[in-house]
């Protein structure tokens, strides 16, 4: 039987820098990499601009199935992300994107339109994939799984930061209280709850450095 591409599986809650590890890893190794919120990001951001309720579950469905999305780089690594040949990174990563991508993910005729197009990113060499299902149902047969956590207090600093270096005027109290309901929302439904898979290894990044925990990725590959 022919082997299957490697995938690494990144999972885990808002903010514990899962994309940014899993961006560096993906670079290191030279292998694809898979934004899986930022899907669910750009169905959000897609039925706001087309006037599709969130809670229009067939309208959803129809938007999660006819994304026309690029992810890329710039000269200096930063992503790009395109929807319908539109730059549209800076609006995907909004809290507001943010808020509304936690509840279309909750969506099973949404998630089922995603699937498919998530798993055509397994491509060789290999896939470094996060998300908060991608060990769990996405890539259950990852060789790598690894939960990445962190504190919701260091979280709700992390993206604090991250908005106030884009000049966005926002609240450390209400980021935290986001976070903290995000994460309930996101474990307690019904369909791929938030969870580590059985045999995924668990990443606590609070207090450690990007280049630390990318590291211990790194390592963790080296023993595969």
């Amino acid at each position: 039987m022919k082997t299957p591409v490697p995938v690494i599986a990144i999972d885990g809650p808002s903010g514990s820098g899962k994309g940014t590890i899993a961006r560096r890893v993906a670079k290191s190794l030279g292998w694809h990499l898979l934004d899986s919120g930022a899907l669910y990001r750009l169905v959000a951001l897609s039925a706001g601009k087309a006037g599709v309720a969130l809670d229009d579950v067939d309208g959803l469905a129809r938007i999660a199935g006819a994304l026309d999305v690029q992810f890329d780089s710039n000269a200096n690594g930063s992503e790009r992300i395109r929807l319908d040949g539109e730059d549209v990174t800076d609006e995907v990563r909004t809290e507001e994107t943010g808020a509304g991508a936690s509840r279309v993910a909750a969506i099973p005729a949404v998630r089922d339109e995603l699937l498919a197009r998530q798993r055509a990113f397994r491509q060789a060499p290999g896939l470094v994939a996060d998300g908060r299902d991608m060990g769990t149902h996405v890539f259950s047969d990852a060789p790598l799984k690894i939960y990445l956590t962190a504190s919701a207090e260091e979280r709700a600093r992390r993206r604090h930061k991250q908005l106030k270096d884009k000049g966005m005027d926002v609240s450390l109290a209400a980021l935290s209280r986001d976070i903290e309901y995000r994460d309930q929302r996101d474990s307690e439904r019904s369909v791929a709850p938030l969870r580590p898979a059985k045999d995924a290894r668990i990443l606590d990044s609070s207090g450690r450095s990007i280049e630390a925990v990318t590291q211990t990725v790194l390592d963790w590959v080296s023993e595969l």
